[in-house]
């Protein structure tokens, strides 16, 4: 043990600490199913499982530290209110704990919160509960709760960075051990601000030293990786809040310490390979997962990789998709898989010009599935965007040739280039 401050603090959370919280949240959490998946299982040669908190009360495992840090509350800090702010599922923990235990609560969400993540946080909550919009992003509905507490003495419940709401979120892996029957070889955690994998970590690396622990973080978020290097919390200069549930900027002081003391494991993961795996999800195992929901699963055969008949278990850990973001999952996902291109076209003002794209540039099995034809009066061309999609990514080769070829000008839109956003 170090001598900072941060790492006196995460003292606090332990396994009895955990185990408390077990017998608190009795009851009150639900008892998630723990399930083989048989796609992940042959993929990867191991026996590999899923933890259902996805099943939990407001769809995420978030309510367990949001019930345990506020049961614990003496008679006038409960009579003085909670407050928090949330992207979603945060406040949804926080809504029903409110409830179940009669305390005033308003959660502070920003604008960009889907109406459905707000209006399950009301649900929930009942006439214990307020919630407040306001601004553009998650920092700024957190600044306002801050100032909420301050100003009325209300008990900020912290998403991740408390060490009762660690301590809640590691009840997670007492149940999923009791369930399997003995301690897995392997145990894959999403991460986002580190209250899951700090809880689960801490208590597993007491109980069953020995099992692997891999934390897995969306690539444009890696927030933990960044301060495991830096020693500290650092913040994120730059943040891809795709992965919304683990899109966090700086973890927190109680949680990076503790990862570092369980030597838990970290990778990332693109986005589009996240969007995929979702797919996967749905299509082949009928599960509807949020994107941090699938992070876990995302990394197996993805770089994470397990032997054969090893017993991995990887925590599904929220199941809050929005259904009209799957238009920006399928195409995340297409481009991510080599199945999607787009070009830039220049067409000459004349008869046949499209003729000659459509014979000489695609292929039997290519589709286009964008075309956005831009023409200024008087020009003796104009440019289209186009969308190509292909069957196979091994045909890309043939398509470039065959645009090199064409006798018109055609540049592509490289996936990284900063254009690329605006079609996304």
């Amino acid at each position: 043990m170090h001598g900072s401050s941060s790492v006196a603090r995460s003292s606090t959370v332990d396994a009895a600490a955990i185990e408390a919280a077990v017998d608190r949240l009795d009851g009150v959490a639900v008892r998630t199913p723990l399930q083989r998946n048989l796609r992940l299982s042959e993929r990867t040669g191991a026996q590999v499982w899923l933890k259902r908190e996805d099943l939990q009360i407001g769809r995420s495992y978030k309510l367990r530290g949001a019930y345990n840090l506020i049961a614990q509350l003496d008679d006038s800090a409960k009579a003085a209110g909670v407050v928090c702010a949330s992207a979603g599922n945060h406040g949804q923990g926080l809504a029903y704990s409110c409830h179940i235990l009669g305390v005033q609560g308003k959660v502070y969400v920003p604008r960009t919160t889907p109406r459905q993540k707000r209006d399950r946080i009301a649900a929930l909550g009942g006439k214990q509960i307020q919630v407040i919009v306001t601004g553009d992003t998650y920092d700024d509905a957190a600044a306002a709760a801050l100032a909420e507490g301050q100003a009325t003495g209300a008990t900020m419940v912290p998403a991740f960075d408390d060490p009762r709401t660690v301590a809640g979120q590691g009840t997670v892996a007492v149940e999923l051990i009791d369930q399997l029957g003995q301690a897995p070889d392997v145990l894959v955690v999403p991460v986002g601000g580190g209250g899951l994998v700090a809880g689960v970590a801490t208590w597993i690396a007491e109980r069953h030293p020995g099992v692997r622990i891999v934390g897995v973080e969306p690539g444009g978020a890696a927030s933990m990786a960044a301060a495991l290097e830096a020693g500290e919390p650092v913040r994120l200069p730059h943040l891809d809040s795709f992965v919304d549930g683990a899109a966090v900027r700086q973890v927190g002081a109680v949680t990076l310490p503790l990862v570092q003391q369980a030597g838990v494991e970290l990778m990332s993961v693109p986005e589009g390979l996240v969007c995929s795996e979702m797919l996967e999800l749905y299509q082949t195992d009928g599960l509807i997962a949020e994107p941090a929901g699938a992070l876990s699963t995302s990394a197996l055969g993805n770089g994470l990789d397990v032997r054969p008949g090893e017993t991995v278990v990887c925590l599904l850990s929220g199941g809050n998709n929005d259904v009209s973001r799957y238009g920006e999952i399928l195409e995340r996902s297409l481009v991510y898989e080599g199945l999607k291109h787009y070009f830039l076209v220049t067409f000459p003002q004349e008869p046949g010009a499209l003729r000659t794209f459509l014979d000489g540039a695609l292929g039997p099995d290519d589709d286009i599935a964008l075309f956005e034809y831009v023409k200024r009066n008087n020009r003796e061309t104009g440019v289209a965007l186009v969308g190509i999609e292909i069957s196979n990514r091994d045909d890309l080769p043939g398509l470039l040739a065959r645009m090199e070829a064409a006798p018109l000008d055609i540049e592509r839109i490289n996936p990284n280039s900063p254009e690329f956003r605006y079609l996304i």
